[in-house]
């Protein structure tokens, strides 16, 4: 039996800690991040919604000092230092063939077959829908306790060449550094549109 939550909405408190507080940081507290931690976010952003569940999202948690310097090594230089200092970044890649776990991951249908034979197509897919997996990997973050650093601004072929070697059939999408935010490392909060400006009820 699915749980429904239509007559309850979360605190004023859990949403400003996940949206209307938080805030993307450009440094970091030298406090650690654990791997319990880590399967934590895991274990909230996979409940979150994919086309067909297809889960496409492949990610790469560099915490190692030796993988940080790795990684920073193929960052623009305004990223380094964020990768170096942060407890750990996830790189999150996708699968171009995330198709052959949907006997699985999909089991009400033959949903495989949707995708076979349009590479283009799973590759659009994929893409998208990591993109979705990466924004509940940083609210799964928030949700935790914890603060982000999404990314971009990196070589994704070598981190592909240097990242996902074992499985050449995945792509970076972006990176997030996670830990505990230094507040002194970020600008004042940036405009944001009143929902006239960028929506329209049709």
């Amino acid at each position: 039996m699915t749980t429904q939550f239509h007559d309850t909405a979360l605190s004023g408190d859990a949403l400003d800690q996940i949206f209307r507080e938080a805030r993307s940081y450009n440094g970091w507290l030298d406090k650690p991040v654990s791997d319990e931690q880590i399967h934590a976010i895991y274990e909230l952003m996979k409940m979150g919604p994919t086309s067909a569940n297809m889960q496409p999202a492949r990610i790469v948690w560099v915490k190692s000092q030796e993988a940080k310097g790795k990684l920073a090594a193929l960052a623009s230089d305004g990223n380094r230092d964020k990768i170096k200092t942060a407890p750990v970044t996830a790189i999150v890649g996708y699968d171009i063939d995330f198709h052959e776990e949907l006997p699985w991951l999909f089991p009400h249908t033959d949903a495989k077959s949707w995708f076979e034979g349009d590479e283009d197509g799973r590759k659009e897919g994929a893409f998208r829908n990591s993109s979705l997996q990466g924004a509940y990997l940083m609210i799964a973050a928030r949700a935790v306790g914890l603060d982000c650093g999404p990314m971009s601004g990196f070589d994704n072929k070598a981190v592909d060449e240097e990242f996902f070697a074992d499985d050449p059939r995945t792509r970076s999408n972006f990176i997030c550094s996670i830990g505990y935010g230094d507040p002194s490392s970020i600008f004042d909060r940036s405009p944001r549109p009143d929902f006239d400006r960028f929506n329209r009820i049709a």
